[in-house]
């Protein structure tokens, strides 16, 4: 899986299952772009992801989750719950605003 914080105002966590960087997802009038440039950063384990998901939601981050096992580490973790994820062409995603 990969991780990027985008340092803003408010810190934007991008995390994405590593095989789905640079896919475009469409499903009807919705479409998820997995871009390179948003969600390729540094490639981390699922032990990693778990550590940043926490210290970053405790400093009120906001997250993009893309794929099966970004998604389940952060459903593992709490940050977010069945009802926020959604699928498209079957891959999960979440965005959370804490």
């Amino acid at each position: 899986m990969f991780i990027k914080i985008h340092r803003t105002y408010r810190d934007v966590v991008a995390i994405c299952d590593s095989d789905l960087i640079g896919k475009k997802l469409e499903e009807g009038r919705f479409q998820l772009n997995i871009k390179e440039n948003f969600f390729k950063g540094e490639k981390i384990s699922e032990e990693q992801a778990v550590k940043m998901i926490k210290k970053m939601s405790a400093e009120d981050a906001t997250f993009n989750l893309v794929g099966e096992k970004s998604v389940s580490t952060a459903l593992n973790v709490g940050v977010i719950s069945e009802d926020g994820i959604k699928r498209i062409q079957g891959i999960p995603f979440a965005m959370v605003l804490l």
